[in-house]
């Protein structure tokens, strides 16, 4: 049985050998402005999973359902409670598996791409401590594995990543990522991030909806995938492409054909794009022959108290 090669598939070697490229790294944390702050204070919130911090004096708008009784009744001034949420310190990968994932000129695929990538941030970020979880969506896939920390917990990830490239179907079974991000919603707890790895052509409408209710509460970063033939045609002439069983003729000849190709690849980007730049979302382009440090360079740290401004 011949060997497939690692520039068309993932593989689970070359994920696990990513943890030597961590080392003496971590994953760094944005700081986030005050306008995509839910509520005045992050420790302002109630309900399951909450402890009791402290106590204030009364300000308009505060629940009275939270007012502490016992320092009114002592203080002769109407106090009320602050809760402080239990945060979880970890990092949830949104893996995109649509077909157009599975596209590569420049040494390897898309797809085989963002999953390196993923491992690499897997492990910093259980490096340092972190639980690491992952979903993927797209190409029939909806698959995914619950945050959990240490070596073994990287190791469900990057075997996730592996089976779910295996598993994904070749045909057009588009999955939106405002679908995505709804399973995203339920899966983030308060104090994750997430790391959303895709080429941006799942982007719908919808998704300009759920992405900036996710990014008021959590940390979020993108890794924007291309490849070289995406932002430039190929030589003139005519080629086949092959998806799944339908094979097309193109014609780039046709200057029509050329400036089609580019602007197609180009828009979806930048539909993706432009969403992240209006909520202060960092985005990476990453292409799929680059060197994942100097490319990931931006989300990296190199030591867990490095901060990166954006």
């Amino acid at each position: 049985m011949p060997v497939m090669s690692h520039s068309v598939r993932v593989a689970l070697d070359e994920l696990i050998a990513l943890s030597a490229l961590a080392h003496g790294t971590s994953l760094a944390r944005s700081r986030r402005s005050p306008a995509l702050r839910t509520g005045t204070s992050s420790s302002r919130w109630r309900g399951r999973g909450v402890d009791f911090r402290e106590s204030r004096i009364y300000q308009a708008g505060d629940e009275i359902r939270h007012m502490d009784w016992r320092v009114t009744a002592r203080s002769g001034k109407p106090h009320t409670k602050l809760f402080e949420e239990e945060r979880e310190q970890g990092l949830l990968l949104a893996m995109d598996l649509n077909p157009g994932m599975r596209f590569g000129t420049r040494v390897r695929f898309k797809s085989v791409q963002a999953a390196r990538a993923a491992a690499l941030l897997a492990w910093m970020a259980s490096a340092a401590g972190d639980r690491v979880g992952a979903i993927g969506f797209g190409g029939g896939i909806n698959g995914e594995v619950k945050p959990a920390g240490g070596r073994r917990g990287v190791l469900h990830v990057l075997r996730a990543l592996r089976d779910w490239d295996a598993s994904a179907d070749d045909a057009n079974q588009q999955e939106p990522l405002s679908s995505a991000l709804a399973r995203v919603r339920r899966l983030l707890r308060p104090g994750m991030r997430l790391v959303l790895l895709s080429d941006g052509f799942s982007t719908d409408a919808a998704a300009a909806e759920r992405l900036p209710q996710i990014a008021g509460r959590h940390e979020v970063s993108v890794v924007l995938l291309r490849d070289a033939l995406e932002l430039a045609p190929p030589p003139p002439g005519r080629y086949a492409l092959h998806l799944g069983s339908v094979r097309q003729i193109l014609d780039f000849s046709d200057s029509r054909v050329r400036s089609a190709w580019t602007e197609r690849f180009a828009a979806s980007r930048e539909r993706l794009r432009d969403q992240c730049t209006k909520l202060g979302v960092r985005t990476i382009e990453l292409d799929s022959h680059a060197d994942l440090r100097r490319a990931l360079a931006p989300l990296l740290a190199r030591s867990r108290h490095s901060t990166i401004v954006t």
